[in-house]
């Protein structure tokens, strides 16, 4: 390693705090750009330790992957310093205040947080060896809180690659369509930031230290102490329902997001990944900015060559001007999902999200004769179906598609429906299946066998925002409950997350409704989580649906003055 001078626990002041970062960087004489991330999950906490059974899955599946690294200097959902500093770059991975090794009160994506990390981006561009410019990159909560602190807009924060984040922390994150998302935080909160909160005795030895990777060698903490020092961020969620100050200060600032990006989604993150990086291309600032679009697990793509060598491409652009024709790149880059091919995705330049050639299309519900199905044309008579909400859900299918059919984009439903009791929640699930019934699902962030697409919607929080939806996107204001009255029929407009699938003839496609989180047994599971279709983004707490009002009987309504619909983006192929 006489290539990398690695510098550990170094100090960066950050207003009342120390935090402590190590930093990677060549062994030259020349300055260099940097890459960097702050968060909760602790720089000593090694990948192949910390998140065994996740490297175990990583290196079955890719044993050639980071070629020419010894992968000794991982940490979860960043980058590998071995790679990136033999590039000529600098690393910096930075304990969020309360985490790891530094101090202080732990409020994950706070203000004070994001402050602390302007601090440090501040304090890696004016370091000697820097060239004073500060890349970031990272994935999930290291994507997350970089569109926060862009807001803030740091002065040497040049560029930065979100790979499969959130922005928006209620619609993202907490609450979907109002709907409490309460089983991930529930288990990934204590699993994955609790455990390595600042001065937790029972946290993992930081290995390259050879010391507590919380700090806890020299700042042991009571179970008392720890629950005082942090904040509680399920209680906080669970007692706001709507969409507050508490949601929009952990929330990005478009307008002030100017720095240049690189977007990078999941195709299959339902639940937490895919929708904020759709959004910040459609919505941000930045006059420099690109969106990819992958499938494959989160921590898998952001290691593979072609995403790697995305990511240097753009970053080398950016941080150390090299003419590379990067800026001449099309702004959208898609990996296309063809039904069944799981190791296949060929790359489409596109100039527009959604695609300019989109060609919106209608399919209509209808469940004449209870028998729930899907038509490209409208039904000419109205009918109903009924399910109790905590039961079987209900499927619309379309009949056999007559060509190859692409869907790419985000989707909208028309749903009219009413309920038995004083509120309902709708789970929208889109999924297609062979002529042999065999249901066409992918390899998601998580779940190894993710639907086509997901939404929520309480009917309680229908309430639409004029002005920022989109008829292929309602946005809902959340800031208001109304009332639902038993049995009345109420129009909802859901919001269904974006997706990409190419479906050959002969296919169907289909449109579950339900009163509860999609699931069903699909053989296989992930290593570390729940997985039956929707991974750990379940909806089940009991204070936020309790079944005296959630379990109530659902009536989904069609045709005429009730014209429930699902609109999808259809591109057309060359033949159309």
């Amino acid at each position: 390693m006489d290539n990398m001078i690695i510098k550990r626990d170094i100090a960066i002041p950050s207003d009342d705090v120390v935090l402590r970062a190590d930093v990677f960087r060549p062994n030259t004489s020349q300055q260099v750009p940097v890459i960097m991330t702050l968060g909760p999950y602790g720089k000593g906490v090694e990948y192949k330790t910390g998140y065994a059974p996740q490297w175990k899955w990583l290196l079955d599946n890719h044993p050639d992957v980071l070629a020419g690294s010894t992968r000794s200097f991982m940490t979860w959902e960043t980058v590998d310093p071995e790679t990136w500093v033999s590039w000529g770059y600098a690393v910096i991975r930075v304990d969020g205040r309360g985490s790891g090794r530094s101090p202080g009160s732990l409020d994950i994506l706070s203000p004070r947080e994001v402050k602390d990390y302007y601090n440090a981006i501040e304090w890696a561009g004016t370091q000697n060896w820097s060239n004073g410019k500060v890349g970031l990159c990272g994935i999930s909560y290291y994507a997350i809180n970089q569109w926060r602190v862009a807001s803030l807009q740091p002065p040497h924060l040049a560029a930065m690659i979100p790979w499969e984040g959130a922005a928006d922390f209620y619609r993202d994150f907490a609450r979907h369509g109002g709907v409490f998302s309460n089983a991930f935080l529930e288990a990934w909160y204590p699993r994955q930031v609790l455990s390595i909160q600042h001065g937790n005795p029972s946290a993992m030895k930081d290995p390259w230290l050879n010391a507590s990777a919380s700090g806890a060698d020299i700042n042991a903490l009571s179970d008392e102490q720890l629950k005082s020092n942090r904040a509680d961020i399920i209680q906080a969620i669970l007692d706001r329902p709507l969409d507050d100050g508490f949601y929009k200060e952990r929330s990005a600032d478009w307008s002030k997001v100017t720095v240049p990006f690189l977007s990078a989604a999941n195709w299959a993150g339902f639940g937490l990944h895919p929708r904020g990086n759709f959004e910040a291309f459609m919505q941000a600032a930045s006059k420099h900015k690109w969106l990819e679009c992958h499938p494959g697990r989160h921590e898998e793509w952001f290691y593979l060559e072609k995403g790697i060598q995305l990511q240097k491409r753009f970053l080398d652009c950016f941080l150390m001007g090299v003419e590379n024709g990067w800026k001449d790149e099309p702004p959208v880059l898609l990996h296309l999902r063809k039904a069944f091919e799981f190791d296949n995705f060929k790359m489409r330049k596109e100039s527009a999200w959604p695609l300019s050639s989109t060609k919106w299309t209608n399919i209509y519900l209808s469940a004449t004769g209870n028998n729930p199905s899907l038509s490209w044309s409208a039904p000419e008579s109205t009918s109903s179906i009924s399910f109790d909400a905590l039961g079987e859900p209900i499927t619309f299918i379309s009949p056999p598609l007559n060509s190859e059919t692409e869907i790419t984009g985000p989707i909208s439903l028309r749903l009219f429906a009413s309920t038995s009791t004083s509120d309902m929640d709708v789970f929208i699930t889109l999924q297609a299946f062979s002529s042999d019934g065999r249901e066409v699902d992918f390899q998601g962030t998580v779940d190894p066998h993710t639907p086509l697409a997901q939404g929520w919607l309480r009917a309680s929080q229908r309430k639409l925002d004029p002005e920022r939806s989109l008829p292929y996107r309602p946005y809902h204001s959340h800031d208001e409950v109304l009332p639902v009255t038993p049995n009345e029929v109420y129009e909802l407009h859901v919001e269904v997350w974006p997706t990409n699938i190419i479906l050959p003839p002969g296919f169907r496609v289909a449109l579950q409704i339900s009163g509860k989180d999609f699931g069903r047994d699909a053989g296989g599971g992930n290593e570390a989580w729940a997985s039956r279709g929707s991974g750990p983004w379940l909806h089940n707490h009991v204070d936020d649906r309790p079944e005296t009002i959630f379990g109530g009987r659902t009536t989904v309504y069609a045709g005429g003055n009730t014209e429930s619909r699902l609109l999808l983006p259809i591109i057309p192929t060359g033949d159309e």
